[in-house]
């Protein structure tokens, strides 16, 4: 009877069952393994893509992409980097021009992928040889990341955005365990300038109930970040004047119509500010004012500006500078969507970089961030803030008027950073935070900088000043 082929079949299906609930295939963090993006060069990392349910009622679903360190990931910290928008996507930006392992290859014209070479090469520097990285496509509505409950695509906020990235991070570590208790850090940029001071502090107040907080918050790093709507936007201002973007007459006018301790954009300072950019900025990408512009992208689609809140809010163009062009391109092919486990509810609409919709449906946005701030370097958070400071829309000017306004003693004033024998920008040590400048580097600093930004992101993660020679 044991050797009846019928028997054979029932013991292996017997012993199979066993596997798939004990094994592997009832694991969701091995059901998300990635085994290899379309067009990948080989790597010796592995890297996990899925989803992280945040609400059961609404069906609000959270798409993250996880690369491990290139070495020793048991050892490396955890990092989750957040873009900004609000409603720009993290892979988009963060994970395929930025900081994570793989860029996509521009091989033929700007608008079309050689599918029959590789589509992706390797980032030198990539922030995944210091730590491991997670990105994430908050909120809802943000490239794959999806909700059941149309009305959370129309009332979407930061203080939603923040408990869902909480939830989020509470249950992808619940699916990680090998990294409860790891030493965690949050960064981004942008917009971001809100989303990760919020997570830090949701996390922060979440720790509170626990001797041993399994999400070991260490401190965050975030780059020209929104900070304080009315610091923010009179160095704003500051900024275009002192770059000759603007001319004297705009720059008084825009001063003295626009009220920017106010929430409420007045027509006139409306019309001081359309002025400024139609008129006078001329051809420029405001993201990085000394490198050119992408040709492949029409007018319409270039700036998409909204004064709510803030002075102003755009999308986010980079230097290639047709780099948002590529990766939308190939985050809409089916066969990179089902390599990452990508859009299984068949999301009615193509993956875009950033969405219109949340941009102008944005609800709650807080005033500013220094509160905020000031509780979290309290709790004794590694905190560092940097700036490129070719950028014009989140520019240093703004950044440096409103952490000026945190009233902080200085540790180390003011000197040169250097990178390669070169100036990398400036830095100024004060106790519970450290602000340092890019050199050279626009809006998405890693992006137009990409061996200062790391060295930069190595010495935040060792707790290091920058260097001095």
């Amino acid at each position: 009877m044991a050797n009846h082929p019928l028997h054979k079949i029932i013991i292996y299906l017997f012993f199979f069952s066993l596997v798939v609930v004990n094994g592997t295939a009832h694991n969701p963090q091995s059901r998300d393994r990635i085994a290899a993006l379309p067009g990948q060069p080989p790597v010796s990392f592995s890297q996990f893509s899925g989803y992280i349910t945040v609400n059961n009622g609404h069906g609000r679903s959270l798409f993250y992409w996880f690369t491990e360190a290139t070495t020793e990931p048991e050892k490396k910290p955890l990092v989750l980097w957040l873009n900004g928008g609000p409603g720009c996507s993290s892979i988009a930006y963060g994970a395929s021009e930025e900081i994570g392992p793989f860029f996509i290859n521009k091989t033929g014209s700007s608008l079309y992928l050689n599918r029959h070479s590789w589509n992706l090469y390797l980032n030198r520097h990539s922030w995944n040889k210091e730590a491991n990285l997670l990105f994430l496509e908050s909120p809802v509505g943000v490239g794959f990341s999806y909700t059941n409950t149309s009305s959370d695509l129309i009332d979407a906020g930061d203080e939603r955005t923040a408990q869902d990235a909480l939830i989020f991070m509470r249950r992808w570590i619940s699916r990680f365990p090998q990294y409860k208790y790891r030493d965690f850090y949050i960064s981004g940029e942008s917009y971001a300038g809100h989303y990760v001071p919020q997570l830090a502090k949701k996390i922060h107040d979440y720790n509170k109930a626990f001797s041993k907080p399994f999400i070991n918050l260490r401190g965050f790093i975030v780059g020209n970040a929104v900070t304080d709507n009315y610091y923010d936007s009179i160095g704003t201002v500051t900024y275009w004047w002192s770059h000759s973007i603007i001319s004297d007459r705009t720059y008084h006018s825009i001063l003295s119509e626009c009220d920017f301790s106010s929430n409420n954009v007045t027509e006139s300072c409306s019309k001081s500010i359309s002025y400024a950019m139609n008129h006078e900025f001329g051809d420029i990408d405001q993201y990085s004012i000394y490198t050119p512009t992408c040709k492949a992208l029409t007018a319409n689609s270039t700036r998409l500006i909204r004064l709510k809140n803030t002075l102003l809010r755009r999308r986010v163009y980079g230097y290639d500078p047709c780099t948002e062009n590529y990766a939308e391109k190939y985050f809409n092919r089916p066969e990179v969507q089902k390599a990452m486990h990508a859009n299984i509810t068949h999301i009615p609409y193509k993956w875009t970089a950033c969405s219109d919709a949340l941009i102008k449906n944005w609800k709650d946005s807080e005033f500013s961030l220094l509160p905020t701030y000031k509780e979290l370097i309290a709790a004794g958070l590694r905190i560092w803030v940097f700036s490129g400071d070719t950028d014009s829309v989140v520019p240093v000017t703004a950044t440096r008027f409103s952490l000026r306004h945190l009233n902080l003693k200085v540790k180390t004033p003011w000197y040169p950073w250097y990178s390669d024998g070169q100036v990398g920008g400036w830095t100024e040590v004060y106790k519970g935070l450290t602000f340092a400048t890019v050199r050279g580097a626009g809006h998405e600093v890693p992006l137009f900088q990409p061996k200062r930004g790391y060295s930069l992101f190595r010495a935040f993660l060792a707790g290091k000043e920058l260097p001095k020679s």
